[in-house]
């Protein structure tokens, strides 16, 4: 056992790993967006926004969570390498700076390198432990980030029925954001306020709404953002297109759904398979503590662990890739 004792944060980085990739291939939101479809819609939201290149768009969000920070705070906060972070952290929903993310994140990698160290003194312990504090923060925001953005999609075909009733009382398109802005609950309330007050304080609609889409990045809301942009631009019934636009959301949720229900025996195949090995190795541990150190401490037991460790990460992808339905 203490040979045991003395591998445990070896063994515990093994499961950290493997739950991970499996939370990130297979326990995803029902109306999570695909990589392939995030692509997809960047390169649309670059054709969107090509002739407005030259556009400096001020995000209110933005100036909401840096206007408490002193010069030199907002001197970190803005500079260019924390881009991809300050828009991960606004998809999110969080106001924490990103700089402060950054700082938390290099300390919870010295932790992870000091405990690693402390469990095992070998040479390469910091470089293992050091990486998983590291990510912490970042798992932690993208959670949230993906638990928002799928919250605001349930919410979408509401708020495109608030929108057509207004339009269809005679309000213009402007006043049904704002209604959005009061009467849907959060977050796509907070959402549809930032838009509003950017159209408010005398920005431009389509900048504005690309606002939108970037702190929202859905197909959903493209779909969307994109009818009223066209709409404004060759005119017709911006009613009758959302109209539409809600029942083809309907639709596409409730298939979703039923795809989710469909797959379900395989994600829990997949749980299962994956953590056999590790609840196995705690098993007979404890029932026969004499029979794991024949595999610890054998010269060729860390290259089996480790092929082990390669082998489940394959199969965590190969079960993603199979269970990864297009819709």
């Amino acid at each position: 056992m203490e040979v045991l004792g003395e591998n445990l944060w070896i063994f515990v980085a093994l499961v950290f790993t493997a739950v991970f990739l499996l939370s990130q291939g297979l326990v995803i939101p029902v109306f999570g967006e695909s990589r392939s479809a995030r692509k997809r819609m960047r390169r649309r939201m670059k054709t969107l926004t090509a002739d407005a290149d030259n556009q400096k768009r001020v995000s209110l969000l933005r100036d909401h969570y840096t206007q408490n920070l002193n010069p030199l705070e907002k001197r970190l906060e803005l500079l260019d390498v924390l881009e991809p972070l300050r828009n991960l952290i606004a998809q999110s929903g969080m106001t924490t700076p990103a700089y402060r993310v950054l700082l938390l994140a290099l300390a919870l990698a010295a932790i992870g390198a000091g405990i690693a160290w402390s469990l095992n003194k070998a040479y390469w312990a910091p470089a293992v432990g050091a990486p998983l504090g590291f990510i912490l923060p970042f798992l932690h925001i993208r959670k949230k980030r993906v638990s928002r953005i799928a919250r605001i999609e349930e919410q979408l075909p509401d708020v495109v029925d608030v929108i057509i009733r207004a339009l269809r009382a005679g309000h213009p398109f402007v006043e049904a954001i704002r209604l959005v802005s009061t009467e849907m609950p959060s977050p796509v309330r907070e959402e549809f306020r930032t838009t509003f007050n950017e159209i408010n304080y005398g920005g431009d609609v389509r900048a504005a709404l690309m606002g939108l889409l970037q702190r929202v990045p859905s197909i959903l809301v493209m779909a969307l953002v994109t009818a009223v942009l066209v709409q404004r631009e060759s005119g017709g019934n911006l009613a009758e297109v959302l109209e539409k636009i809600a029942a083809v959301i309907r639709g596409r949720f409730r298939f979703q759904r039923r795809v989710r229900t469909l797959s379900a025996e395989g994600r829990i195949s997949a749980w299962v398979l994956t953590m056999t090995p590790f609840v196995l190795f705690l098993v007979i541990s404890v029932v026969n503590p004499d029979y794991m150190p024949m595999l610890t401490e054998s010269p060729r037991g860390g290259d089996i662990i480790l092929v082990a460790l390669v082998l489940i990460v394959l199969g965590v992808f190969w079960i993603k890739k199979i269970l990864n339905l297009k819709v």
